[in-house]
């Protein structure tokens, strides 16, 4: 295939995961489309990064529910990725020859794409995943990689030793130098915990795909394959401590406590910095209005908002509506969802464009007799996309609102519910 202009590095940006554990917010969207504080998608994070971090050419990766982030993306003008060389490209899986198959894994995914790098002939690859909140600059990280001749450097992120058996761990010399990699070990050696960003020289990235590949065995993964086998073939692979915010929003609580941390005094990420803007695509919508009886305390209210009774701690995402006598705690309401007179709502994510009933009350004490699965997400209620919560309503606190579970509490609580 013809070369196009020459590219010191290209970003590959993993974006194609189901995301389980987010629940019926990710039942018609990938994980990375998925809104984020106010007027933001998760994707925004990693892309408003490399463009910041002067990387011009990102490989978007797709596969699960690909639509609405492939129309996010669009061309990446609200990004400054719409360029003549280079620029953003959506690479959804695809046939080649008589066979074709989706990605089995984060390494297979990029094997896969192997093409697409190779036209720009770059020394380095950045390998990203869609569903972190931080902002980071990759390119010192890639000064880092330089200045250590490594073949592979990874970020890492200090956790707490109690839990860094959820995590990757990384276990380094005193010169960060990589000599052992734990897969969510039961008895951590180190609190260096593998953030999923990666630098390699490509070369030798596509040497240990393609043993990868033909390893009948191999889930074709970084953290599990990968890296480990670069580690036996005693390459120069180092850890690069990141020191800023970095979360994780791949569960309900984490993607609940990532908007809160927005409303934090002084707030635990800055969206405010004018050196490092974080770039998304939204719709044209007017200035949002707070009545004058309504109160806002502690939170952030987009454009489009109507606000006319009380919201406290809480994230509101484009057009969402909170009508006369509604009361929003501690919550995140995203776009064109409204909560009607004399509702309350106690920490829950309502999603996009449900409806929650005049004077409900979601995130209700559990009531006897009445069961709830709140293994997804805790304490957090959870209310589905376009649902219509029936006028004077009970949701319990750690509820997934669905037509099926709105079903159940009917049955068990008769007219109460």
């Amino acid at each position: 295939m013809r070369a196009l202009r020459k590219k010191q590095i290209v970003a590959m940006l993993l974006a194609g995961g189901q995301g389980s554990r987010l629940g019926i917010l990710t039942s018609n969207m990938a994980k990375p489309a998925v809104p984020f504080g106010g007027k933001y998608r998760i994707i925004d994070f990693p892309l408003s990064n490399c463009v910041n971090s002067d990387i011009d050419t990102v490989g978007v990766l797709t596969q699960y529910q690909p639509l609405e982030l492939n129309a996010y993306i669009g061309n990446g003008q609200p990004w400054d990725l719409d360029r003549n060389s280079g620029g953003v490209f959506v690479l959804p899986p695809y046939v080649k020859g008589k066979s074709g198959q989706w990605y089995s894994g984060t390494a297979n995914a990029i094997y896969q794409n192997q093409i697409f790098v190779d036209q720009f002939d770059p020394k380095y690859v950045l390998i990203l995943s869609g569903d972190h909140i931080y902002k980071m600059d990759y390119n010192a990280m890639l000064n880092y990689h330089i200045q250590k001749k490594a073949g592979c450097t990874i970020a890492v992120f200090q956790v707490p030793l109690n839990e860094a058996h959820r995590f990757g761990i990384m276990n380094a010399e005193e010169n960060d130098r990589i000599v052992s990699f734990d897969e969510k070990p039961r008895e951590p050696k180190s609190d260096l915990a593998s953030m999923g960003v990666y630098i390699f020289d490509w070369p030798l990235l596509k040497k240990y795909m393609e043993a990868d590949a033909g390893d009948p065995n191999s889930e074709n993964d970084f953290g599990q394959n990968i890296i480990p086998n670069m580690l036996r073939g005693r390459e120069r692979m180092f850890a690069y401590a990141f020191h800023g915010y970095w979360k994780d929003v791949g569960t309900i609580g984490s993607l609940w406590a990532a908007n809160m941390d927005l409303l934090e005094e002084p707030p635990l990420l800055d969206l405010y910095d004018p050196s490092w803007r974080i770039y998304s695509r939204n719709p044209v919508m007017p200035p949002h209005y707070v009545s004058a009886g309504a109160k806002v305390e502690r939170s952030f209210v987009t454009e489009g908002c109507e606000v006319y009774g009380r919201v406290q701690h809480s994230v509101l995402f484009a057009g969402a509506r909170v009508d006369e006598g509604a009361e929003v705690y501690d919550s995140v309401i995203m776009p064109g969802a409204r909560i009607r007179a004399g509702a309350k709502v106690y920490k829950a994510i309502i999603d996009e464009r449900a409806s929650i009933g005049r004077s409900c009350v979601v995130g209700d004490v559990l009531r006897e007799g009445i069961t709830v699965d709140n293994s997804l997400t805790g304490d957090i209620t959870l209310v589905g996309y376009d649902m219509a919560i029936p006028d004077f309503a009970s949701l319990p606190r750690g509820m997934v609102a669905t037509r099926e579970t709105l079903g159940y509490l009917y049955k068990k609580g008769g007219d109460e519910v």
